[in-house]
């Protein structure tokens, strides 16, 4: 029998209490005698979910819209660029090539083709390898390595049209922030939320391209929901998983799309139920944010709340970065007359940080220390690609003052936590004490970085890969990409370089 009622932990918020849908015509509608939650057709979320999937629209999706929807595909593909050169995603690449077969979508680190699943495999773990993906701050997820990935696999392998494109991101991205958002806080103590939430992004905009039903795309969140996973115990010996989560949610997403194209059906109730995905995840849930004002036109779009990277780090350090950072410019502090720092974070970024405060063993490790990350902006002013290598790890400039480093939880800044992610940062020097405050670090919605910036930001990471004339044609095509085919960007005369220089280093 299927569950009738949300169970007792969960929050409905609001007139969702009342919100149930008519078996018969499949939309949502009142029933004024429904009370504590309860639903008539446990299926509300999935359903209204694929509602709005299938009635999104480029031509009424707002321009800021379209304009972020750019952004966040530019700044996915730099990251997938470089994130492909080393390190764990060879070692998926390397499985692609020998399970991934014929097909028409671009695997990034080679530029060549392959299946729709094994792209979005391979791109999904390059595009997250480097920490300088994007990151939604409520739901404490990073939605373009998951959910671009799939997008971009699925519209090459189907020859879909850039429009079509923008409207399979927007739909992902809103989906996969809103579950993000709905397990809260309390999901991301255990779970990676990007390989978890992120498979339902994916599966969204893979179905939202193949053009689903919305019986088969209910089916198809109902699939991603039962291959959704991704556990925090890598960081434990810093292994290589992180990378497998988000690869595989892409992946993960695209099967449940094909899937449901094939009248493979899936679990209705994957969010309400009392087996399903909320209460399984989370013990803090609230199903109200699943479908709040989920509606062509009328929603605030979460994507453009999302934020981009300038340092080559977990987002949670960025705030305590940026804090350092005009602390030493603003004073010209010198790393000798440092006597100490003192570093506040809300609890979040304590559980999942605070073990790394040794000294890193390698790169990987180092983008999750505090300490490594502050000691190198006051010594270096950045936190690019250039600060995690083997050099920097063992630099004994960085390793002295990582020990003036100090931790501390500041359950204050609990309160803003996710929709601030807070830092309070002290330095004290033998001529004085220096202090700073940040809540909205640079790339977040309130304190953005500029289209100029965000291109630079391209031109950076690909530089080596990309000729100079090539990445400034991605940069072009992604800025008029409404008006061309997906599989237009990663045509074969523009990726010659990048190519060639990938096979130099083999």
């Amino acid at each position: 029998m299927m569950p009738s009622s949300v169970p007792n932990n969960a929050k409905t918020g609001g007139d969702q209490q009342s919100r149930i849908l008519s078996p018969v015509e499949g939309r949502v509608t009142a029933d004024a005698g429904c009370q504590d939650g309860c639903y008539k057709n446990a299926a509300v979320a999935s359903r209204v979910m694929a509602e709005f999937a299938l009635r999104t629209s480029y031509s009424e999706l707002p321009e800021e819209v379209v304009d972020k929807t750019k952004e966040c595909i530019l700044d996915w593909l730099g990251s997938a660029c470089v994130g492909g050169r080393s390190g764990s995603p060879r070692k998926i690449l390397s499985i692609a090539e020998l399970f991934g077969g014929t097909g028409r979508s671009t695997v990034i680190p080679t530029w060549e083709k392959s299946s729709a699943l094994m792209a979005a495999f391979v791109n999904g773990a390059c595009s997250h390898h480097i920490e300088l993906d994007d990151l939604h701050r409520s739901s404490v997820l990073h939605p373009a390595a998951p959910i671009i990935s799939a997008a971009f696999a699925v519209a090459e392998a189907e020859g879909c049209s850039g429009r079509e494109l923008i409207e399979a991101v927007v739909v992902g991205y809103e989906i996969g922030i809103r579950v993000g958002e709905a397990v809260g806080p309390d999901h991301y103590l255990r779970w990676h939320t990007t390989a978890t939430c992120g498979t339902f992004g994916a599966a969204a905009a893979a179905g939202k391209l193949l053009g689903l039903t919305e019986d088969q795309m209910v089916w198809c969140l109902g699939n991603a929901g039962s291959q959704a996973a991704g556990l925090w115990e890598f960081l434990t010996n810093a292994s290589m998983t992180k990378q497998l989560h988000t690869g595989k949610a892409a992946m993960n997403g695209v099967i449940a799309a094909y899937l449901a194209r094939e009248g493979f059906t899936g679990p209705e109730t994957i969010f309400e139920g009392d087996k399903g995905f909320c209460i399984a995840t989370s013990n803090d849930y609230d199903l109200s944010k699943l479908t709040e004002n989920l509606e062509p036109g009328r929603t605030e779009y979460k994507l453009l709340t999302n934020s981009f990277k300038i340092h080559a780090t977990c987002r949670h350090i960025h705030s305590t970065l940026d804090a350092v950072l005009a602390i030493v410019k603003e004073y010209n502090v010198k790393p000798d007359d440092i006597v100490s720092i003192d570093v506040n974070l809300y609890d979040a970024a304590m559980d999942l940080l605070e073990r790394k405060a040794v000294k890193p063993a390698d790169g990987f490790e180092a983008r999750f220390s505090i300490p490594f990350c502050v000691a190198t902006a006051i010594l270096y002013r950045s936190v690019g690609l250039e600060a995690f290598t083997p050099d920097r790890i063992t630099d004994p400039h960085i390793l002295s003052l990582m020990e003036r480093v100090r931790l501390h939880r500041d359950v204050s800044l609990n309160e803003d936590y996710p929709q601030r992610w807070p830092a309070v940062v002290k330095i004290t020097t033998d001529s004085g004490v220096y202090e700073k405050r940040v809540d909205y670090p640079r790339g977040d919605s309130e304190n953005p970085l500029t289209k100029d910036e965000l291109a630079r930001k391209f031109r950076q990471l690909v530089t080596g890969i990309l000729a100079e004339d090539e990445s400034n044609e991605f940069i072009r095509r992604i800025s008029e990409i409404e008006n061309l085919k997906a599989t237009d960007l990663f045509s074969s005369e523009r990726t010659t370089a990048a190519r060639l220089a990938l096979e130099g280093r083999r």
